[in-house]
This record gives structure tokens, C-alpha cells and sequence, in this order.
């Protein structure tokens, strides 16, 4: 019986035998490369599954990112560009800011600041018929303006000096809006001891539609107003 080669016991002894060398090559060529396009189908449905979140992402982000401005809280809101809105006046801050109004132009500088006007030159506000009555005839006076004689109190005034056109109409020197104569007119008819109702921002605001760009109105033309 032959002794097999490379058995001298005399020699270093390697660490595989050819046989199990040819056994583990035989064992990597049995797998064969997929030569017929037989793929496995879950490599293609996580690309499906990733394409969708993606796609569902960016609308998402579309709809609701309120275009990524800091100052939308809301988000189905888009952004707002436009001055903030300023908060609602309470009554008594209403009235503070008609205060201010009458007190910062030229109302005070005629009716004085106490409301008693000016002897034989400009009619008192302080227990003034004109301004306790018709709501309707006080607007359209600070609204348009007011020309021509007038008597308050059973006193009568000139007119030398025409009340001023306040309200956002043509030929005002003032062009206040609507709330502003709103506040300034609430103001008047609840100080120096008169006891009449607020005027609001809506009622003026009707007049000057129904009214536009009239001209100063005279004590006759209001007279027939209700």
C-alpha cells in the first residue's frame, strides 16, 4: 500500500486537505447565477412602499406647511401678509380713544376742553341739544361738517368759522375714519355731564355711504333729517 503524498510526517502539515479544498469549490459553483430574471419580488414592493411615503410626504407638506412662514399657527391656514388686525376696544378704552381724539386736534382748541366753547364764536358741547339728539344729525355734522348759523342752548352762533370736514371725504383736512369719529363722538356725548348713548364705528360708517362726498351740511338741511 503506497503512502499518500505530501504524509511524511517529517513535513509541516497544511491546514486544509485537497479534497476538502475541492469539495467547498464544487459547493460555491452549485449556486449558480439567476440567469433567467427570476427576482424576488420584496426588493420591489419596499420600492413601492418608499415611493408612496415620499409622494404622501410632500403633499403633505404642501397643504399644510403654510409655506413655512413663523407666524402661521394654523395649518390649513395660508401665510398672512397684511397688517395684523388690532384688537377690539372695550367700551371704556373706546371712549379713552375719543378722549385723545378731541383732545390732540382742533376740537378742543373751538369747544374748549371743558366742553363750554367760546361766547358768541362756537357753541358749547356740554348740555348741547345738537349733540344729545339725533345720532343721525351729530355724525353728519363731524362727518361733512357744519356751516351757517346755529343755535344751542337758545343761543345763537355765526358760524364764522365752519365746523371742519373730519371724515375720510373729499375736502377733509382730517380724514378720519370711521371709528375714529365713532370714539370721538361717544366721547362728547357721555362727558361734561351729557347722558347720551355711544355712537358706534357701523352707524357712522352707514351714513357715510348713504351720504359720500356731501358737502357741510347747514342747521336748515339737517333740520329735516329725523
Amino acid at each position: 500500500m503506497s503512502t499518500p503524498p505530501n504524509s511524511d510526517p517529517r513535513l509541516e502539515q497544511a491546514a486544509a486537505t485537497d479534497e476538502s479544498l475541492m469539495a467547498a469549490h464544487e459547493k460555491l459553483l452549485g449556486k449558480k447565477p439567476d440567469d433567467q430574471a427570476n427576482y424576488r419580488l420584496l426588493p420591489l414592493n419596499l420600492l413601492f412602499v418608499f415611493s408612496g411615503l415620499i409622494f404622501f410626504a410632500g403633499t403633505y407638506l404642501n397643504l399644510y406647511s403654510g409655506h413655512f412662514n413663523p407666524l402661521v399657527y394654523n395649518e390649513h391656514a395660508l401665510p398672512h401678509v397684511g397688517p395684523a388686525e388690532a384688537p377690539k376696544m372695550t367700551p371704556e378704552q373706546f371712549r379713552e380713544f375719543g378722549k385723545k381724539l378731541f383732545n390732540n386736534a382742533a376740537c378742543n382748541t373751538c369747544h374748549q376742553v371743558n366742553g363750554l366753547g367760546v361766547e358768541g364764536a362756537f357753541p358749547p358741547l356740554a348740555g348741547s341739544e345738537w349733540v344729545q339728539g339725533s345720532e343721525e344729525r351729530v355724525i353728519r355734522i363731524v362727518l361733512h361738517g357744519l356751516q351757517g348759523k346755529i343755535t344751542v342752548k337758545g343761543k345763537e352762533f355765526p358760524g364764522a368759522t365752519p365746523m371742519p370736514t373730519f371724515g375720510k371725504v373729499a375736502g377733509s383736512g382730517f380724514n378720519w375714519s370711521d371709528d375714529k369719529i365713532a370714539a370721538v363722538l361717544t366721547y362728547v356725548r357721555s362727558e361734561w355731564g351729557n347722558t347720551a348713548g355711544p355712537i358706534t364705528a357701523e352707524q357712522v360708517a352707514a351714513i357715510h355711504g348713504k351720504e359720500g362726498d356731501h358737502k357741510p351740511w347747514t342747521v336748515d338741511e339737517l333740520s329735516k333729517l329725523p
